[in-house]
């Protein structure tokens, strides 16, 4: 069973995919796009990869603010997680993302990856994070059941 983690922003989608045994994610790409609403080659992307890497659920980054509240980011990422159910017939979990941008330009700087070149990669670390988090609260889930 595999799961893609997405981190959808108003240009780009960060997609990673997470390996067989759903114990590690790997970035895989980031899909670009010229306007924010313009969506359709970005899901016939999303599409393809999921018959690629045969995903069964997605996980995708939900924006919330510091405070907990929802603001119009997230708002944005629900619209999309309806139209990916819509479209995949998938299971399209939110996950909690606050900081996980920033930890991913922690991480890119301290791999020595150059400032020029980050923005190139970070939205695919950032879904690699994410997909990772979730990930990790399942491998806690089913450790406390045993």
């Amino acid at each position: 069973m595999r799961i893609m983690g997405l981190d959808y922003g108003s240009k780009t989608v960060g997609v990673a995919v997470s390996d067989l045994l759903g114990i590690t994610a790997q970035g895989v790409e980031t899909i670009t796009r010229e306007e924010e609403n313009k969506l359709r080659k970005t899901c016939a992307r999303i599409e393809q990869l999921i018959g690629d890497y045969e995903i069964e659920t997605i996980v995708l980054g939900y924006p919330k603010n510091m405070n907990n509240t929802a603001g119009d980011r997230a708002k944005k990422t629900e619209e999309f997680k309806e139209m990916l159910e819509r479209r995949t017939g998938l299971p399209v979990v939110l996950w909690d993302e606050r900081l996980t941008t920033a930890a991913s330009e922690r991480i890119l700087m301290e791999s020595g990856v150059r400032r020029e070149n980050r923005k190139a990669v970070i939205d695919k670390v950032a879904a690699g994070l994410i997909l990772q988090g979730y990930l990790d609260s399942l491998k806690q889930e089913t450790g406390n059941e045993q």
